[in-house]
Order: C-alpha cells, then structure tokens, then sequence
C-alpha cells in the first residue's frame, strides 16, 4: 500500500530532554508564533520576563492548543 505522508497530529515536547531548555522553546515559539500570524517581539518579553517556569506557563498560554508539554 502507498499512502500520502501523514502529518503528525500533535507536537510533544519533553520538558527534561534537549527540547525542554529555554532556547528550543524560544525558537519553537518563534516559529509558530509567525505561523499563526501572532505578535512574536510581545510574546518574546513576556517569555523572558520571567524565570524558567514563567516561560514555560506563557508558551503554554500561546501554544497550548498545538503543544503538548511533558514534564
């Protein structure tokens, strides 16, 4: 059988693997805020305007819709 690629039907990231650190999630949330057509530089300073866990809770906020976060 031959099929089409399939996209994947969500995106997982493991907090405590390499994609768990800041930078990853910065640049994940770069992507996709460009993608969806958000205001990146206002979700960049509210990323950063935190420590580790207030990054984390923005992203979620943003993207939770079409990230999962593992922890």
């Amino acid at each position: 059988m031959i099929r089409d690629k399939q996209q994947p039907k969500e995106i997982v990231i493991d907090l405590k693997g390499p994609q768990g650190n800041a930078y990853y999630l910065l640049g994940t949330a770069r992507d996709l805020a460009i993608q969806l057509d958000l205001d990146w530089n206002y979700i960049h300073e509210e990323m950063t305007s935190g420590d580790y866990e207030n990054l984390i809770k923005v992203f979620d906020f943003y993207f939770g819709d079409f990230v999962i976060l593992e922890r």
